[in-house]
């Protein structure tokens, strides 16, 4: 079994020459307490999330707002990208996604149902979508005209609100209009066609979902994402949606 660090077609390894300065309490503080101290001063924008040890002997994953890296347990080292495996059984495995895909599906599973913009099918639900979206988006209103063609073929669309420019602008006004409106969904869909929809305000759930989309590594919309967390970017046509969710079986 093989392991390999990359990002994109290049490894970026940053160095935190720390390790002597940090070398009198290797033996009080645990690896994570060590990786906590260090990226705190070191990096104290950055927003940890959690920290665990991989397969890898000494080598720990961090997972942050902002992305995913791996530190030495000594952490005087980091690593930026993607970790894969080389499984003799599994072939190459995307490791980072792995970890990114357990850390979406939590997510989202905490989103209440009354926040997402349903479009559910008239029968069986086969597979869910969640999709970050952005009401002026292109491709994410041709992914809403085969809102219909998904649904027959049992695909529950959960819409999340993220307007790519963020808060102040005109993509995020409407996305609160939409997400305020009497009729969610029929609003959505008028705004998505170029109609204008009446302004709209209450308690809404735009910027925390925005907040979240960023969190989950959506750079752009529309950010698709299966029921086991795996993110497909862009748009996709419903036959080829069948296709990755495995429908045609």
């Amino acid at each position: 079994m093989a392991y390999f660090c990359c990002k994109g077609s290049l490894l970026r390894i940053l160095l935190l020459p720390l390790a002597l300065v940090f070398a009198s309490s290797v033996m009080a503080e645990s690896a994570e307490e060590r990786i906590r101290s260090v990226l705190s001063e070191q990096v104290p924008r950055l927003q940890v999330r959690e920290i665990r040890e991989t397969d890898m002997e000494n080598i720990y994953e961090v997972r942050t707002a902002q992305e995913t890296l791996y530190m030495t347990g000594d952490a005087s080292h980091a690593f930026l990208g993607t970790m894969l495996r080389f499984d003799d059984e599994d072939g190459i495995v995307n490791v980072t996604e792995q970890g990114r895909s357990v850390e979406r599906r939590e997510a989202l599973a905490s989103v209440s149902a009354e926040d997402m913009i349903t479009f559910s099918p008239e029968s069986e639900v086969k597979a869910t979508l969640h999709v970050f979206t952005d009401i002026n988006c292109g491709y994410c209103r041709k992914l809403h005209r085969n809102m219909e063609a998904m649904n027959d073929m049992g695909i529950q669309v959960n819409y999340l609100a993220f307007p790519r420019g963020g808060p102040g602008t005109e993509g995020y006004r409407k996305a609160i209009n939409a997400w305020c409106a009497d009729d969610p969904k029929k609003a959505i869909t008028q705004a998505k066609q170029g109609e204008s929809i009446p302004d709209r305000d209450c308690d809404h759930p735009v910027k925390e979902q925005f907040e979240l989309g960023q969190a989950l590594g959506v750079s752009g919309t529309p950010a698709l994402i299966l029921e086991s967390g795996r993110m497909v970017r862009g748009f996709r046509p419903p036959r080829a949606l069948a296709q990755i969710l495995d429908l045609n079986s």
